[in-house]
């Protein structure tokens, strides 16, 4: 059990961080369960943060040339909704933490450390990965559960978990030792 559960943040006080909000997941071959949904919910804390002078970062996984996540292509593009505006930071990364192989610490520390609202995709991956790193490098976390998705998972026995479920997990996992966990709707 998490011994401290930060409070909600203020978005004027925080550094939004938008994790893989890419077409491979809306179009491409890993489209995600109830993406549409969660890309909306994003959408909103995202406005509304910009408004409220929120930092924004945008991490986006980089593929090879030609294959899932090519960022020269239109499948590795940031979602229409969720483009970055100028001056808003884009970090690129290989593996499924943002920190890993990246500045996106040193981004993030410049001009003072904020808390971190985390929107993304994939929940069991991505966005699970990087808010593990960020609560163990001292960050105070917080994940919107709905403005997140993922996928189903297969088993080795060959059953799947549905991907209500891969969340659900995931964010209860999160929730009990690296991220305060919210709505959308709580958060605005």
């Amino acid at each position: 059990m998490r011994a401290t559960v930060p409070p909600i943040p203020r978005l004027a006080d925080s550094t939004v961080l938008l994790i893989d909000w890419q077409e491979e997941y809306r179009s491409g071959e890993l489209v995600l369960h109830e993406v549409e949904a969660a890309i909306g919910r994003a959408a909103q804390v995202l406005a509304r943060a910009r408004e409220a002078g929120a930092r924004i970062v945008h991490v986006a996984h980089r593929g090879a040339p030609g294959q899932m996540f090519d960022r020269t292509a239109p499948r590795g593009a940031f979602v229409a909704d969720l483009t970055p505006l100028p001056g808003e930071a884009v970090i690129e990364k290989t593996a499924p933490s943002a920190f890993t192989r990246t500045d996106l610490a040193d981004v993030l520390d410049a001009g003072g450390r904020r808390p971190l609202v985390v929107m993304g995709a994939m929940t069991h991956m991505c966005v699970s990965s990087t808010l593990r790193v960020a609560a163990e490098l001292g960050y105070d976390c917080c994940v919107v559960a709905d403005a997140c998705a993922t996928r189903d998972l297969p088993l080795p026995t060959g059953d799947v978990v549905p991907a209500d479920l891969v969340h659900a997990a995931n964010v209860a996992a999160l929730g009990d030792r690296f991220a305060r966990v919210v709505t959308a709707a709580e958060l605005l």
